[in-house]
């Protein structure tokens, strides 16, 4: 990328206040424009040109006497100062930035002096006049190795994508903070009280209360499991391990699970087409996304919830894969909400849970290649359908 100017003019003095020599009488002076343009090749020269202002992010531009060549538009919404007024004045009268100490950061920075080694400043949280708070990062452009600055490129970004970052991560920490402090609180007390009192309870009594503490254990596993889930989910860093996927057995597992805690068998209607493809996924995440959609059914619908596994077309190039559809007959989810089941802490109910559960679903189902949809279904319940592609190995191909 290189970048050139409309009207170019010889450097006087390094200093980004640096005197300007006077105008010819009656000569009025015009601001210079930047613009961007790239060579075919990617070397510097005329190639496609690209306007600053369909850049997503703020671009200023400064030449090398230190004044601004380029306000782009995304600068002027970031700044709220117009491009026009920043134009031709020094950058830092322009952009009087300070950082979090009240430190003035281009009397701290020099961009134009110290060493000439240096290439730029890394991106980091500075402070517009008014206390309002940008991410910049700036880029030294020298002619030679360690000739003088010629241009100082400046990126302005936003903090509202950063905050909304942070503010979910604590919203997770909190949640999952909350729902810890039960289980544990429960096996603090057990445990204590077992070890203080042992020999004033009987054997049924120790059973129950070794029964409870062993159930609350599993939870939290269950909580640490989930925020290590999500934690690869959103780096992109969750395994799939594939092996042959035996699904019908796997639906068969979970509702086995489920009657053996007390469901009625009633309860579950499983349906298995015939012809099923050959999975290959990890089974783990799939014992995953299933044991999260019939919790969600049992806990939250109503009625007989059906399990339904058939053969389908995964993708639009004809790819087999493997449909699994698990519905109730509760009421429901509202229209309104559909949109927002897959995202962290959506709860349909006030029946518990962290609301992390779908979103993990999600995640797991995507890292197969496949999706997953949500709507109503046949009785008037929920829906869930996801369809996972064979996945087959290359090796196997």
């Amino acid at each position: 990328m290189t970048v050139g100017t409309g009207s170019p003019a010889q450097a006087r003095s390094a200093a980004p206040h640096a005197p300007q020599p006077p105008p010819e009488p009656g000569a009025v002076p015009e601001p210079r424009r930047a613009s961007l343009s790239y060579a075919p090749d990617g070397a510097p020269g005329p190639g496609l040109g690209i306007d600053p202002d369909d850049l997503p992010d703020g671009l200023v531009v400064a030449d090398e006497t230190g004044r601004i060549i380029c306000f782009n538009a995304a600068a002027s919404r970031i700044t709220a100062v117009p491009g026009d007024r920043a134009l031709g004045r020094p950058l830092d009268e322009a952009l009087p930035l300070e950082d979090l100490k009240g430190h003035r950061w281009w009397a701290l920075t020099d961009p134009y002096g110290g060493l000439a080694t240096r290439r730029g400043q890394p991106e980091r949280n500075l402070l517009l006049p008014g206390g309002r708070e940008v991410l910049v990062s700036a880029r030294y452009v020298r002619s030679r190795p360690t000739g003088p600055v010629q241009r100082v490129v400046v990126c302005l970004r936003g903090t509202e994508a950063r905050r909304r970052t942070e503010r979910s991560h604590a919203e997770l920490i909190a949640t999952v903070a909350h729902e810890l402090r039960s289980p544990l609180t429960s096996v603090k007390g057990f445990t204590a009280t077992l070890l203080s009192k042992w020999e004033r309870f009987t054997d049924d009594q120790k059973r129950l209360m070794l029964e409870t503490v062993d159930a609350d254990a599993g939870r939290i596993k269950r909580l640490i499991a989930e925020l290590l889930d999500i934690s690869r989910i959103d780096s992109g860093r969750l395994e799939v391990r594939r092996q042959r996927v035996d699904i019908a057995a796997a639906v068969g597992r979970h509702v086995h699970a489920h009657t053996t805690r007390g469901q009625s068998p009633d309860r579950f209607f499983v349906r298995v087409r015939p012809d099923l493809p050959d999975l290959w996924a990890d089974p783990d995440k799939i014992d995953q996304i299933l044991g999260n959609l019939l919790e969600n059914a049992v806990r939250h619908g109503e009625g007989t919830v059906t399990i339904e596994v058939a053969p389908t077309t995964a993708t639009t190039d004809g790819e087999k894969g493997t449909e699994v559809s698990v519905s109730d007959e509760g009421p429901g989810i509202p229209e309104e909400s559909m949109g927002r089941v897959f995202t962290r802490f959506w709860r349909g109910s006030k029946r518990g849970g962290t609301g992390l559960g779908l979103y993990i679903v999600k995640g797991v189902v995507e890292a197969h290649g496949g999706t997953i949809t949500v709507g109503r279904g046949p009785r008037g319940g929920a829906e869930f359908r996801f369809i996972l592609p064979v996945g087959t190995p290359a090796h196997l191909l």
